[in-house]
């Protein structure tokens, strides 16, 4: 079997992309078209979600040294030494020698023997 072979290339070109041709296959250009246009949005897409992941990573970086500086700060704030300093205007300072302790049974035993 011998296969024909056209001598002029631009006929057989010319015959593929008739009007005909093309108007039979629009849908399949218009799908093309819009799959072009699902991989463009999608990129765009794809861009925001970046920026937004970055600043929202910028942003998280920042809250981490706020919250570092914070921590911090309370802990040199509540070592013993600073809290005498800041009560000491108030007239408030640390006991040298032990708490009495009150007996309150002793008391409630007198109350009680008093009221019957």
């Amino acid at each position: 079997m011998s296969v024909p072979v056209n001598p002029n290339p631009k006929g057989a070109l010319k015959s593929i992309l008739s009007y005909q041709w093309i108007v039979m296959n629009i849908s399949f250009f218009l799908f093309l078209a819009f799959l072009a246009i699902l991989y463009i949005a999608n990129g765009h897409l794809t861009d925001k979600t970046i920026r937004k992941i970055n600043t929202t990573q910028r942003e998280l970086k920042e809250l981490q040294f706020e919250y570092k500086t914070v921590k911090s700060d309370l802990m040199r704030r509540t070592r013993a030494i600073e809290i005498q300093n800041a009560v000491a205007p108030y007239g408030l300072i640390v006991a040298k020698e032990m708490p009495m302790r009150l007996v309150l049974e002793k008391k409630l035993n007198n109350t009680k023997n008093n009221a019957q």
